[in-house]
């Protein structure tokens, strides 16, 4: 099937690499028109040249980025259909031993970032009377490994977020939704591993977690947000799909 997105303009932050990037992919495959919204700029344009889309350097802590980016699109295209909050990233610490500074950045990116791109695109999605909004969260979002704070509390907050929102503006055409990826194949796991002696062995321990054996790609998570972009899922609305392979169904000894 091709098409689902024709003729809607999708916000994607965090774009430029890994499952940001699959999005945008993704998207232009299915007929969106693409505004890659990346911090990196060399990443960004890279991914905004292969879809055929508009990049726009945004860092979303910062308020004047967000503006200037939804502004940008706004001009060039009119609307925003389609907003996928993806920038974030990892903040994991023993909670006794964090820096306060720690504590604001994660929350800053890793949630206060959602709601505000989200409140930036509400207006124009609100006078059109369409719109969605799929947010990445996390299965952090739903069960906590240790020394991982305070990243689950920020993912915890995101679904919230996703949810009260959904609730907010079903009835005026707009639905609010979020993926919850578990391990996914991507630069950061990969840097990740590249910190052990044996990266290899560390890979196939992630895998070995999982029921079918291997962790996810960026294209399946990318493929499900299609789906809650689509026009076919018009009743799926402040819902979470997680996507972990069924690990997190898993009953751990």
């Amino acid at each position: 099937m091709t098409g689902r997105l024709q003729d809607k303009v999708a916000l994607i932050t965090g774009a430029g690499q890994g499952i940001g990037a699959a999005i945008a992919r993704a998207f232009a495959r299915e007929g969106a028109t693409v505004v890659v919204a990346e911090i990196n700029e060399k990443t960004g344009t890279a991914v905004a040249e292969e879809t055929a889309g508009l990049f726009c350097r945004c860092d979303v802590t910062k308020q004047s980025d967000i503006d200037a980016t939804v502004a940008a699109t706004l001009e060039r295209y009119g609307r925003v259909d389609i907003l996928v909050n993806n920038a974030g990233a990892n903040v994991f610490h023993r909670p006794h031993e964090m820096p306060r500074s720690e504590w604001a950045r994660c929350m800053a990116l890793d949630l206060e970032a959602c709601w505000a791109m989200s409140e930036a695109v509400l207006p124009g999605m609100r006078t059109q009377g369409s719109g969605a909004i799929v947010n990445i969260a996390s299965t952090h979002g739903f069960k906590i490994i240790p020394h991982t704070f305070p990243y689950p509390v920020a993912k915890h907050g995101l679904i919230g977020l996703t949810r009260s929102l959904g609730i907010e503006y079903a009835a005026e055409g707009i639905r609010v939704n979020a993926i919850a990826p578990g391990y996914v194949d991507t630069d950061i796991a990969r840097a990740y591993w590249a910190g052990f002696d044996d990266p290899e062995a560390e890979r196939r321990k992630a895998e070995d977690l999982h029921p079918p054996k291997r962790i996810g790609r960026p294209e399946e998570v990318a493929m499900t947000a299609v789906f809650l972009a689509s026009d076919e899922a018009t009743f799926i609305n402040a819902e979470t799909i997680t996507i972990d392979g069924g690990r997190s169904a898993l009953f751990h000894d």
